[in-house]
Formats: C-alpha cells, sequence, structure tokens
C-alpha cells in the first residue's frame, strides 16, 4: 500500500482570481464575449454569468482549450428564482450552476445561466461531461428544465407519472398542502404500465434482428444492491453486456424540507442523507450557515469535530469492511466488526445521547462539551481497535477467497473516475493521491499529521484497501485530538449561534428576548450563497446554500458521493458476470439515502 506523506507542490491551489479573466481571453481568441457578469461569493469560488447562447463554446474554452482544463464536472444544480428577493438585475426567472473543478489547478469554478419562465430550455453539457447526464436529468425531474441533445432526458428520482416538478416553488411542501393520496385500480393499472421497461428507449442495442433482449433484474431490493435500487441488466448468457442503474426508490425530498425548515432544525434532516455517517453530515451544513453568518468556531469546537466525525468514517467503513466481505463469501468478520462498532457506538452515545443520527454539531460548535471521563473511553479506543485491524487483515484481506473475487474486479482509470465524478476513496483507490483535507484543509484538519492511502489498479480489492487503511489514519487523527484537545468555549459566542447562550437569560430582558426569538424562529441569516464540502466517508459531500435573509434556507443543495458513483455502474459492470457485479457493488460503498436524498 503506497501512502502519500504531504502536500506536495503540484496541489497548491491555484489563484482563483485570474481564472476569469484566462477563461475571457480564451474565449475572445476564438471569437467568444461569453461572461455578462462576475460574482463574489462568500466562498471565493470563482464564479461568473454567460448567455445561455453561448454555453456550449464556452463549456468547449473550459473543458478542452485552457492549458490546464477543467475535467470534472463535481456539480450541475438549479434554483428557482421566481420567489427571491435579494438577487442582482441579471438573475432572471431560473438559473443553472455549473460546479466544475480542475485537479490540475486544485481550482473551482462556477458558470451560472438564467433562464426565463417562457423559455426553460438550454444546451446539455453531456459531451463535454458524460457524468453531467443524471444530473440534468435530475433538473428536469425537480425543475421542468429542458436540456437539448441529451441522450435520454426522463424522470430520474420521481417516478414517470409524477406530475410537476418538486423543486419549483409553486410545488407543495408538505403532504398537508396536497390532496389526499388515493389510488384507484385504473390509477394502479396505469403505474403498473408506466413500470414497464423499455430498452430500446434507455439505448440498449439486440445482438442482431432476429435475437430478443435477455434481462435480468437486480432489486429493488436490499440484499446484494444494499438499499432500494434496482438494476436492469442484459445479459448474453452469464455475461452482463449493459445495464441500467434505476435509482429514485428511496426519495424523500430533503433539498425541498430545506426550504421549510429553520438552519436550526434542518440539522437533524442532515443526519439522513449518508445515514452511517453520522456528525459528517452535519459537518459541511453548519460550515456552509457559519460562513454565511461570518461565524468564527472556537478551536475547542473544531478538534471535537474532527475527532467525531473521524469517529463516524471508522463507523461507516466497518461496516463496509463487513459486509464486502460477506458479499463475496466471507460470513464471520462482520459479526467481529459490530462489536467493534458497538463499543464506539457506546462513546458516541456517552458524547450525545444517540447513537446513528446524534445531530450533535450546532451552528457555530458542538450540542454540548464532552462528558468528563471522556478521554478515558477514547484512549481505551484507539489502543484496542490496531489490534483488531490486525485481525483482520488475515481474515479478509489475505484471504485467497476475498483476492480472487476481487482483485481486477469492477477496475476503472484515474481518468475514467474524473470524467464520472468519482470522489473519495474510489478516486484514491486509482493512485490519485486527492484528499479534501490535505488539499483544502477545512475545520481544522490543516493541524493534523495523517497519511493518504492509495491503491494501484482502482479494481474493488484496492477500493476495501484503502478504506481499511483510512481506518488507520483515523485512528492517528482521534489520538492528536485526545493528546491536544484544547481548553476554552465548546460554541461560539456570536448572536446567530444556535441555540444562543441561556447563561444571561433570566437576569435581564435585553437577552431573554433574543433567545426567544432565535430558539422559536431561528436565525435570521444575512442574504448569500455558498458552497462548502467536506471528505466524508464516501467522498466529497457539500451543501449549496442561498439565504434570501430570513430564517429558512431559500435554496438548499445536497452533493452527495454515492449519486456520481452510481452513474459509473454501466462502465465498469460490462463483461462482468453477476457474481463480479455484486463484488463490485459492495465496494463502490454507497447509499441509497446518499443517492436519492
Amino acid at each position: 500500500m503506497e501512502v502519500d506523506l504531504s502536500l506536495s507542490k503540484d496541489w497548491q491551489m491555484s489563484s482563483p482570481v485570474d481564472i476569469i479573466d484566462e477563461i475571457t481571453a480564451v474565449a475572445q481568441d476564438l471569437k467568444l464575449s461569453p461572461v455578462t457578469a462576475i460574482e463574489n461569493i462568500v466562498d471565493d469560488i470563482p464564479s461568473f454569468w454567460v448567455d445561455k447562447s453561448q454555453l456550449c463554446a464556452l463549456m468547449q474554452v473550459v473543458r478542452f482549450d485552457l492549458p490546464e482544463p477543467f475535467e470534472m464536472c463535481f456539480d450541475l444544480s438549479a434554483i428557482d428564482e421566481t420567489e427571491r428577493q435579494h438577487k442582482a438585475s441579471h438573475v432572471g426567472d431560473f438559473t443553472v450552476s455549473y460546479h466544475l473543478r480542475s485537479y490540475d489547478r486544485n481550482l473551482d469554478v462556477r458558470i451560472k445561466v438564467a433562464l426565463n419562465k417562457t423559455d426553460k430550455k438550454l444546451d446539455s453539457v453531456c459531451r463535454f461531461w458524460v457524468n453531467a447526464n443524471w444530473y440534468e436529468r435530475e433538473i428536469w425531474d425537480m425543475f421542468g428544465i429542458v436540456f437539448s441533445g441529451h441522450p435520454h432526458l426522463c424522470r430520474i428520482l420521481m417516478p414517470n407519472t409524477w406530475e410537476g416538478h418538486p423543486l419549483l416553488k409553486t410545488h407543495p411542501a408538505r403532504a398537508t398542502d396536497m390532496e389526499p393520496f388515493t389510488l384507484t385500480p385504473d390509477q394502479q393499472d396505469k403505474e403498473q404500465q408506466a413500470l414497464q421497461f423499455d430498452p430500446e428507449a434507455w439505448g440498449m442495442k439486440r445482438k442482431n434482428k432476429n435475437t430478443d433482449f435477455m434481462f435480468l433484474n437486480l432489486g429493488p431490493n436490499h440484499p446484494s444492491v444494499h438499499g432500494a435500487f434496482r438494476i436492469v441488466l442484459q445479459m448474453d448468457g452469464e455475461e452482463i453486456v449493459d445495464c441500467v442503474p434505476d435509482i429514485g426508490y428511496h426519495h424523500r425530498g430533503a433539498e425541498k424540507m430545506g426550504e421549510r425548515q429553520s438552519w436550526h432544525s434542518y440539522i437533524p434532516y442532515t443526519d439522513r442523507i449518508d445515514y452511517l455517517g453520522g456528525v459528517m453530515n452535519n459537518f459541511p451544513y453548519v460550515m456552509a450557515v457559519e460562513k454565511l453568518a461570518g461565524i468564527v468556531v472556537p478551536d475547542r469546537a473544531k478538534v471535537i469535530r474532527i475527532m467525531t466525525s473521524e469517529m463516524f468514517r471508522i463507523l461507516s467503513h466497518l461496516l463496509f469492511y463487513g459486509t464486502f466481505a460477506q458479499d463475496i463469501g466471507a460470513l464471520s468478520p462482520i459479526f467481529y466488526m459490530f462489536i467493534d462498532r458497538e463499543k464506539l457506538f457506546g462513546i458516541i452515545e456517552a458524547f450525545t445521547g444517540a447513537r446513528m443520527h446524534p445531530s450533535w454539531f450546532r451552528i457555530g460548535g458542538i450540542a454540548q462539551d464532552l462528558p468528563k471521563g471522556w478521554d478515558t473511553l477514547v484512549r481505551d479506543y484507539v489502543n484496542y481497535l490496531p489490534k483488531r485491524l490486525d485481525e483482520y487483515e488475515k481474515m479478509v484481506m489475505q484471504n485467497s477467497l476475498i483476492k480472487k473475487r476481487s482483485v481486477d474486479v469492477g477496475a476503472y482509470t484515474t481518468q475514467e473516475a474524473i470524467d464520472w465524478g468519482v470522489t473519495g476513496p474510489g478516486l484514491r483507490a486509482t493512485g490519485f493521491s486527492w484528499d479534501l483535507r490535505k488539499q483544502r484543509p477545512y475545520g481544522g484538519y490543516d493541524q493534523f499529521d495523517f497519511e493518504v492511502p492509495l491503491g494501484h489498479k482502482g479494481d474493488c480489492y484496492d477500493r476495501c484497501r484503502v478504506r481499511v487503511e483510512e481506518m488507520r489514519q483515523s485512528i492517528r487523527i482521534i489520538e492528536q485530538c485526545l493528546n491536544n484537545m484544547p481548553e476554552g468555549p465548546y460554541k461560539a459566542e456570536h448572536p446567530q449561534t444556535t441555540p444562543p447562550d441561556k447563561a444571561r437569560t433570566m437576569k435581564d430582558i435585553d437577552t431573554l428576548i433574543p433567545h426567544f426569538v432565535n430558539v422559536s424562529w431561528g436565525p435570521v441569516i444575512p442574504a448569500g450563497e455558498v458552497s462548502m464540502f467536506v471528505e466524508a466517508t464516501k467522498g466529497i459531500m457539500g451543501y449549496h446554500l442561498i439565504s434570501d435573509g430570513s430564517t429558512m434556507s431559500y435554496r438548499t443543495r445536497i452533493r452527495t458521493p454515492s449519486f456520481a458513483h452510481l452513474q459509473m455502474l454501466p462502465l465498469i459492470s460490462k463483461g462482468q458476470m453477476v457474481a463480479d457485479l455484486i463484488a463490485t457493488l459492495g465496494s463502490v460503498d454507497y447509499v441509497m439515502a446518499d443517492v436519492d436524498r
């Protein structure tokens, strides 16, 4: 196993100041003048607006013509601007936002296009970034924006029979705002008919005109496919010729919920995105709100956040480790690993009062300080787990059956990973050393010493190996937190911190009234826009928040790693046997709530 011991010069971040000038200069050489406005956003990601007629010409420049192009479509989202009060004059009824990444520059850029509600059409960018396919389908599904030239523009999260587009401001946010659900026999027949799969409509091809398709439905069930997830496999005998991943069975409208909850009361919803990630889900959300509000988090709260986040990284990876081994025939390891998880959950419960979904981070810090004796609990565990991991090395990683079922299976290259938006362990398993905690340290990670495990082949075995080594690095980080925990407050002294400080509420009315208002309606966050990301358990997770100067988010966009990872399945499944696909699915380590939100 290779490890990256330091941040090399190749990863120093480029200056965000110059990139818009560089793009503009290259575009002008090609007789283009695409930039219509430049936007200053608090997250410092270079952001600018382009005219829709020049979008594809500009994307050609950004993707191919720059000396260090933006090779990854990191995220693609939309905003219904029709009810927004604080917006610039160039903002239309809808905005489509392209979040692009250049690894060579270690830099992101945000490109925006304004649309009118009378003309909700835009050219597809799938020919520049293949992974834009699902993102454009999602925008059409949620907002009704049409992407001309898209290979298969249809619903992706909602049923095909759904009426309306849920993220429009005119669409109800609660079931109580809608008519009671009924399902008549005629409607049931219509729903069943809509579920029928048309292979040729999805781009599948017959072997020849005299043969028919042979299909295998994998899912939607939890065993093997790890959640409410369906894959339609086109088979040639026992070999997979093509596949169609079918998501949306777990969709719960988490982004829509963000428009109806206060900034503070939305925190428990974040826990349910990657429901194995615990407080790791809270992290990017609270950082985004803090960035908008200008809240500086105390050092003690920073270190506690990092320590508990790494605990949940271990919890998630232990579950992956056991279920991956189980998927390919080794039943015993998962029982041992669940013992290790229970011990760590005991520590989480002692800290937070909860286990899987503690909802413990707060805007400005954490919910409460660490309990007495916390250090003894943590020290016992960091001394305990490495020996267990040594045992699992022999039990799993050196197991000849595990190796035969996972080495050279489900492999992809670094370039393929970047093309499809893969982040986290799945990207590092290809030998590409890029970890957000190293390359763009957040929340205090720049103060910690740890290594970045890498694979070689990008296959199932390497994806498992990287996660195993990441657990050892998490132990190393937790031990540094244990030995260097700073004194001081666990929450910022700031008027927007939630819940606000209660120390003086019963002593003077000037403190009591703001406390009452802040708890009842939540803080009023200044108008603005921000994106914040973390290196979560399965890859990079982030929140893009827009405040309209209210007690609630105007737009909550959740960028999850699993959504991007599952889109890649048709590429890596071709030529596999079904048993190989089961190993591949396990090694990807996705969670359907992380996909569907």
